[in-house]
């Protein structure tokens, strides 16, 4: 009896360092995200919600970004483990020397687009000579604007670029304080909210030969070189919310609710689903959500190289990797 007493508080101990250990166990990731939380984000908080990150080890947090360039800058840094950018953006921060690389997609077809309003409409590349555009610095369509301007003959230097906040964005449309903005197509709802359904005029950049890959996730050299097995991880997750969101978009958008209450559902469910037409592709239907297509992702480092007037030439293979990317299945329906 002596004996077994004397067990009880080794085991005791046994299993507090058992639980200590578990917990340790659980990876600290950050993750930026490239503006406020959308409905193009549903997928990571149904990543949480579901467990997905925790059964691979991972303690995941989402943060806010101020665009592309800002979410780039914070892994750049070392601010966040990964990220999502405007793979053009990423494209051209490596003729700047960033560390970042695309590791795997999230829109299979591009979103970049300007918006206006019907009572004076940009309905063509032409029209944006002459007026006023909103965006903030880091803001892809602002960022890789040069590119767009070349390629469809405008004339940059009679294009007024303003700093804007992401979020003042749509009111900037509504309330006419300036010609446009530019902001993904996925957009669209939050700006027919506010300036009326069938107000609200949107010139596709796809339209006019510029379908390039656009949103992406990206990842710095220092979590692809430290933490390839980590990085795997959460990308496997990140894209099994994504599958997720594509069989259940309804259950998808009650979680995201749950998880950021301010989240309009009314407004962000068309915003999602307009972001899940640019996913539900043969290409990803045949190699999984968010797989990289090599041509595609060379087609637009040339568009990069040819149109944005970088320092110096980016090669494809140094902008992205594959390595760290496992194959999801869209589901069936």
């Amino acid at each position: 009896m002596t004996r077994t007493r004397s067990l009880a508080p080794a085991l005791a101990l046994a299993g507090l360092l058992a639980t200590s250990t578990a917990a340790s166990a659980q990876e600290k990731f950050k993750f930026a995200l490239n503006w406020f939380a959308v409905g193009d984000h549903a997928a990571y908080w149904v990543a949480l919600d579901k467990g997905y990150y925790k059964a691979k080890g991972l303690d995941v947090t989402l943060e806010n970004s101020k665009g592309s360039g800002d979410s780039i800058a914070k892994v750049d840094t070392g601010r966040a483990d990964a990220g999502l950018a405007d793979a053009a953006v990423v494209i051209a921060s490596a003729a700047r020397g960033t560390t970042v690389k695309v590791v795997g997609m999230v829109f299979d077809k591009t979103p970049l687009n300007i918006f206006s309003l019907k009572s004076k409409p940009l309905t063509k590349p032409k029209d944006l000579e002459g007026v006023t555009l909103g965006a903030p610095p880091g803001d892809s369509q602002r960022q890789i604007f040069p590119a767009f301007a070349k390629l469809n003959g405008i004339d940059a230097s009679k294009v007024t670029w303003v700093n804007i906040e992401p979020a003042a964005k749509i009111a900037a449309v509504a309330e006419k304080r300036m010609d446009g903005v530019g902001d993904y197509s996925t957009g669209l709802p939050l700006y027919e909210k506010a300036a009326g359904k069938g107000n609200v005029v949107m010139m596709q950049w796809a339209d006019f030969g510029f379908d390039m890959y656009s949103m992406s996730i990206i990842a710095s050299a220092k979590t692809m070189k430290e933490r390839p097995q980590v990085l795997k991880a959460f990308l496997e997750a990140s894209y099994m919310g994504w599958r997720d969101v594509m069989a259940d978009p309804k259950a998808a958008m009650e979680i995201f609710k749950k998880r950021v209450p301010e989240v309009d559902v009314e407004l962000m469910t068309p915003n999602m689903l307009l972001g899940l037409g640019l996913m539900k592709t043969d290409r990803y239907a045949k190699n999984g959500i968010g797989s990289i297509d090599d041509k595609k992702m060379c087609d637009s480092v040339e568009l990069v190289n040819t149109y944005m007037g970088l320092p110096k030439k980016v090669e494809c293979k140094d902008v992205y990797s594959k390595d760290f990317y496992t194959l999801v299945q869209m589901p069936k329906n």
